[in-house]
């Protein structure tokens, strides 16, 4: 099952406040992959590079460039969900319901 993603917001320390179509909330921090995928590592060497992630047409993932991006699933199963006392941030990067 795709848990679409609705708008994502990049936080401070590498991580990603992610909100999805069923209004779960998560946090998503990016550092996880270093180790494994070395790529990601210039996201954290720079930062408006790392600012500019968006929300994949069809709310799928996110991405940065072409050769950056993670799936809707990867940010469900492996974020940390914030909880209704956590502050919900809006973004600028929603995906509109179609």
């Amino acid at each position: 099952m795709f848990h679409k993603v609705a708008s994502v917001e990049p936080r401070d320390g590498c991580s990603l406040n992610v909100l999805f179509l069923d209004e779960t909330r998560k946090e998503y921090d990016i550092r996880c992959l270093f180790d494994r995928y070395p790529m990601f590592r210039q996201l954290a060497e720079d930062e408006a590079l790392f600012r500019q992630v968006k929300v994949d047409q069809g709310g799928y993932g996110v991405s940065w460039n072409d050769e950056l991006d993670l799936s809707c699933d990867e940010l469900y199963d492996h974020g940390r969900r914030m909880d209704s006392r956590t502050p919900k941030y809006e973004s600028a990067f929603v995906f509109e319901r179609i």
